[in-house]
């Protein structure tokens, strides 16, 4: 996880001024809840499922309904949601209508450690792969991982070199840097999505320059899930608690994290994990 990339291996640039967190504010929107709109089971009025919402919006109006939903979506996280994003905002809804189409990370698991039947953490190797990564430098977290995402939707949806949909594939994750004490997150912050198994050989290269797909090395993952939002605060505690349970945390980079999220972060149970990577 080089400062100047986004491979999962090094240490990380650290410190650096992590903006506005606030404990009470709800997860960033990402690439899954623009993904996964129309199948998720929730509503802003909390009597229905985006699966019926996203299914009407098309039906009723299309796209342009779905962008303005997720204009106003986006608004309460000091997001814009520019116009040019209707059309990917509407690929992704019409090409992922059921779980099955979304392919997960492949990996080992090696190890499980659990106490009185709860699970602490697991150690997973992860194989050589090819992903594609932004690094983004907003004002605060959710703006970076907002637009970062954002970006890497539009790679997804037919901007690259196959001008073809690409597919999901889950986790989305994040690198993130603190400073060595674990306290502040830098204000660095890399999106990163794997690409699926029939794109690993020869990756379409993206039309947005600022993204880079690269081969991230095989790793050694020490992995401890946890449910609910994510932010600056959440993010910090999650990787206190982890160091405080590995046997040996001085044989993971120090600096450099991964957020992995699989479910929509506005959930009230929103299934996410903190990566520890393991140094070479």
């Amino acid at each position: 996880m080089d400062r100047g990339g986004c491979q999962m291996s090094g240490g990380g640039g650290g410190g650096g001024g992590g903006g506005g967190s606030d404990p009470d504010r709800h997860g960033m929107i990402t690439l899954e809840d623009l993904e996964s709109f129309s199948e998720d089971r929730l509503s802003d009025s909390g009597n229905g499922s985006l699966e019926e919402e996203g299914e009407t919006m098309e039906e009723d109006e299309g796209s342009d309904r779905l962008l303005h939903y997720w204009q106003d979506v986006a608004r309460g996280h000091q997001v814009d949601v520019p116009q040019d994003m209707a059309e990917p905002i509407q690929q992704l809804t019409s090409n992922n209508h059921g779980r099955s189409h979304r392919e997960h990370i492949p990996f080992t698991l090696l190890t499980r450690k659990e106490k009185c039947g709860e699970l602490l953490y697991e150690k997973r190797h992860y194989e050589k792969g090819h992903w594609a990564c932004i690094t983004m430098r907003e004002d605060t977290y959710e703006q970076s991982i907002c637009y970062g995402f954002m970006r890497i939707m539009r790679y997804i949806c037919q901007q690259n070199s196959l001008g073809d949909y690409l597919g999901m594939t889950l986790p989305i994750v994040t690198v993130i840097r603190t400073d060595e004490n674990h306290s502040v997150l830098s204000n660095d912050v890399t999106v990163a999505y794997y690409l699926p198994e029939e794109h690993q050989a020869q990756p379409p290269h993206p039309s947005d320059t600022d993204i880079v797909v690269e081969i991230w090395p095989a790793a050694i993952v020490y992995t401890r899930p946890f449910t609910g939002p994510t932010n600056e605060v959440t993010i910090i505690d999650q990787i206190n608690a982890m160091a405080e349970l590995l046997d040996s945390p001085g044989e993971c980079v120090n600096d450099s994290f991964i957020v992995a999220g699989y479910t929509n972060p506005a959930h009230s149970n929103r299934q996410n994990e903190i990566w520890f990577l393991e140094r070479h």
